[in-house]
């Protein structure tokens, strides 16, 4: 049916895909949207250690469960953050 596709080379990645993330880039003379990948990973640690340590914060003190159970969603979309960032990076991608 269609062929497989093949995988892009490690300096691809490094030198980042010409409007890989921004459908909209070039308009105007505008440079392609770069992702801040290293931000984007300290953000996503702290977001996960605060959201666990408040979950935790709100079942200690009786709070209402549904806080604590926000603040553990909260933290599993930082942790999926953080994996995708990570792989990211480590697949070589700038940022």
């Amino acid at each position: 049916m269609s062929e497989p596709s093949q995988r892009r080379p490690r300096p691809d990645y490094q030198q980042g895909l010409p409007d890989h993330h921004d459908p909209t880039a070039g308009i105007g003379g505008a440079r392609p949207a770069q992702s801040a990948l290293t931000l984007r990973l300290v953000l996503a640690a702290s977001g996960l250690v605060v959201c666990v340590a408040g979950g935790i914060l709100f079942l200690a003190i009786d709070a209402p469960v549904i806080f604590a159970v926000a603040l553990f969603v909260l933290a599993a979309i930082a942790l999926v953050d953080l994996v995708v960032v990570a792989r990211r990076k480590l697949r070589g991608e700038p940022g």
